[in-house]
């Protein structure tokens, strides 16, 4: 098994605007699983803020041996993750799993992107 089954992505923003054609330059925050077990991974993110109480757990399921990219853009239940807000986040599963996590900001036409591998813990 590779892998861990706690992340914390310590730092997220999703940036207001975009540059460029939707969805492929949509400014966004991404964390990438990828489950390398031979069962399937029940993954749970929690959202952290500056100013108010977390939001989460949103739920993803990460398919065996398969990886799955959630943009934090798209997460909708139990509330969107709002634009423009400064944010960390935790990923909890019942089966280790490795994660990246990705920003594109395209706010304007030279286009940023920051990736790095967040903290994984037992």
């Amino acid at each position: 098994m590779t892998g861990e089954q706690r992340w914390a992505i310590a730092e997220g923003y999703i940036p207001e605007g975009s540059h460029g054609p939707e969805p492929e330059m949509t400014s966004h925050e991404t964390v990438c699983i990828l489950n390398t077990n031979d069962e399937d991974a029940h993954v749970e993110i929690t959202v952290y803020f500056t100013d108010r109480e977390p939001v989460g757990p949103y739920e993803v399921t990460v398919p065996a041996e398969r990886t799955k990219h959630v943009r934090f853009n798209n997460l909708e239940d139990p509330e969107p993750v709002p634009k423009g807000t400064p944010f960390a986040s935790t990923i909890e599963s019942d089966v280790p799993v490795v994660c990246q996590h990705t920003r594109l900001d395209s706010r304007q036409a030279e286009n940023a992107l920051l990736t790095t591998v967040p903290y994984g813990a037992e």
